[in-house]
This record gives structure tokens, sequence and C-alpha cells, in this order.
């Protein structure tokens, strides 16, 4: 089973859209492994990664330690995640290609009809209930910059919405 997680209820039909990965419009739908990196509310940005078949056991202990997976996000976004209801639609597999199995990503040509709607009104719990270290902290960027150039498997989703850059803000004057 796949799933499409939205913050709108009642959707009864996901129609293809156009896309910047794709050329050619696709509904989007995550695999069940990979659901932890979206069980936050959609402009949430955050830093999501576990260990890969490849993985250097250094960048696991270092950034990992017993974690299977983590979901990283700034701490300006905790009240809006423990406020955020998500609704999580399971969708047929048969008209689904596998986009990216590292982030796993699937994409389907053609309008798809969820099967079942589950609803999420505690997303922290339901991370936590799935074995997902949260971690919350004032800046992903130096998070994000290490997991990068590391040996793990990551996706880092709406980045655009992050705070700067440490470097890059504003120095209060004394």
């Amino acid at each position: 089973m796949l799933s499409h997680i939205s913050e709108e209820a009642g959707i009864e039909r996901f129609e293809p859209r156009p896309s910047k990965l794709t050329d050619h419009p696709v509904v989007w739908a995550i695999d069940a492994e990979r659901l932890r990196n979206y069980l936050l509310p959609r402009g949430c940005p955050r830093v999501t990664y576990y260990a890969g078949v490849t993985s250097d056991s250094s960048d696991v202990d270092r950034l990992l330690g017993t974690s299977t997976a983590v979901v990283a996000v700034e701490s300006g976004w905790f009240a809006t995640i423990r406020s955020c209801r998500l609704y999580c639609y399971q969708l047929p597999r048969n008209t689904f290609e596998c986009l990216d199995a590292c982030a796993g990503y699937f994409v389907s040509r053609v309008a798809v009809t969820p099967n079942l709607v589950a609803i999420y009104d505690d997303v922290i719990s339901e991370l936590l209930n799935r074995g997902v270290e949260l971690r919350v902290v004032p800046n992903l960027w130096p998070l994000h910059d290490a997991v990068k150039t590391s040996s793990l498997q990551f996706s880092m989703i709406r980045m655009h919405n992050a705070r700067p850059r440490p470097s890059e803000m504003p120095s209060l004057a004394l």
C-alpha cells in the first residue's frame, strides 16, 4: 500500500498535477517505510535520514546513534506540529511506479481513488509509535549539512521554509 498525506479532509480522487520533477502530471505517493517523513504539516521544513546498506558505521554512530530513523524539525514549528491534523490516504499500488527508491517516492500518471483514510490528530505520537526519533532543533542547517555530506540515506523537505543559516542571520546590535 502507498500513502498520500494531506491536511485536507475528504479527498475522493487524486488527479495528476504538474510537477517540477517529472515531465508529465502525476499523483504523488510515499511508501510505508518513508511515510514517517511526511507525518508533519506540509510546509514544515525537515531533515530526515536513516542508515542504508552502504552507510558508514562512523556516520551511523555520529548522526543516528541507536535510532533507526530521525526526523528533525525546527523548534519554531513545534506548536504547529502539535496542533496539526493529518489525513493519510491509502492508495492502491497498481498504477504507480517508483521515482526514487531512497526517498520512497512513487508516481501515477492517472487519477487514483483512495481505498481508505486514516486521521492523525497527534502526529508526534504517530512518529514515536513508528520508532522514529523526533529531533527538535533551533536551526536545521547545521544538521542538513552534516547529513548531506554523510553516507546516510536522507530526504531534506521544504528547506525553503527553514530559518536562515546561522551565518545569514542578522547580528544584534548591542
